[in-house]
């Protein structure tokens, strides 16, 4: 296949650019490098296969030749990032969606949006299957990715329902691995950077509330599966590990894991930040014949030797900027 990858050189994006190309697919990779970095594809630029589009999907674009997917997974997604571009974070939901479905008719390709688990919001049900509609505040602060996400999954639906187009949409629960930023902003990068470093680990709130860690290999299969799925209908399918664990046990293993001796420090719990967050992953299992295989020890294994090295290397990238200065003040 020929498959169109939007926000392909973020964290999933680039995980899932491997995999194709690993597979034997042709890939054309867009991203803006908003929230993407060049250097999660770099090893693919040369490559026959790949194809790199520097674009921001929220402007008008297209691109040439036959397209048989197009996976949708541009959008800022940690709160760091949205909160700090809410405006743009909208408009990749709306406009950058609009665009990516357009295409998708254009080619009469299979359309995969990147959906999340935030557009169950802080939810009242536990675990959280396909059927809940969500407990969303729709003015709050994080409301900006909620409901960019709700909203591109109503006009996903109504792409298919009006024009025919075949669709896809993973309900993506926390995922964690290599290539995740050091400075995320969310639990797991922020814990486990702070670890290294031998800060205070921060959690927020009483470090009661749940979340579930899904390894990126596991999740990218789960994407990857979803594609093939020969069902004419749409798919509407949460991807994540259903292993829920609090936020003060995952500090604890990260502790453990690093050999750490910070202590743990508690602030605020942000508002409208969900206290739970598990996957009802039934019709993945019965759909997709998928699950997690990657416990969650194995994965903070995998995980912590690219946190040590990304730190590493901002460390000797923030000494060299700091020479530079130096010598350019004579």
């Amino acid at each position: 296949m020929r498959v169109l990858v939007t926000g392909g050189a973020g964290f999933i994006g680039c995980h899932l650019c491997d995999r194709l190309v690993a597979e034997g697919h042709e890939v054309v990779c867009v991203d803006s490098f908003k929230t993407g970095r060049r250097e999660n594809v770099a090893h693919l630029l040369f490559h026959p296969e790949f194809k790199f589009v520097e674009q921001d999907i929220t402007e008008p674009w297209f691109v040439d030749g036959p397209i048989d997917g197009v996976l949708h997974f541009a959008s800022p997604a940690s709160p760091e990032d949205y909160l700090q571009l809410p405006i743009h974070t909208l408009k990749v939901g709306a406009f950058g969606t609009y665009h990516a479905l357009e295409l998708a008719k254009a080619k009469q390709a299979v359309f995969v949006l990147a959906s999340t688990s935030e557009v169950y919001g802080d939810p009242e049900v536990n675990p959280q299957p396909e059927g809940y509609w969500g407990h969303v505040n729709p003015v709050g602060p994080r409301s900006v990715y909620d409901e960019a996400k709700r909203y591109a999954e109503a006009m996903t639906s109504a792409y298919h329902r009006t024009h025919g187009v075949r669709i896809r949409i993973p309900r993506i629960f926390n995922t964690y691995g290599p290539h995740m930023r050091v400075n995320d902003g969310r639990a797991l990068p922020n814990l486990m950077t702070q670890a290294i470093l031998g800060e205070p680990l921060t959690i927020y709130g009483d470090g009661s509330h749940t979340r579930s860690f899904c390894y990126v290999s596991d999740l990218v299969e789960g994407v990857y599966r979803l594609l093939l799925a020969p069902n004419p209908e749409p798919l509407i399918v949460n991807l994540g590990n259903p292993d829920e664990v609090t936020v003060q046990q995952l500090a604890a293993e990260i502790l453990e894991l690093t050999g750490s001796r910070s202590e743990i420090t508690f602030r605020p719990l942000p508002e409208d930040d969900p206290k739970v967050r598990r996957p009802d992953i039934r019709r993945a299992k019965e759909i997709l014949g998928w699950q997690p295989v990657v416990p969650r020890d194995e994965g903070l294994r995998k995980t912590l030797p690219y946190f040590k090295e990304a730190l590493a290397q901002l460390h000797v990238a923030d000494r060299e900027r700091k020479r530079l200065q130096l010598q350019a003040m004579g």
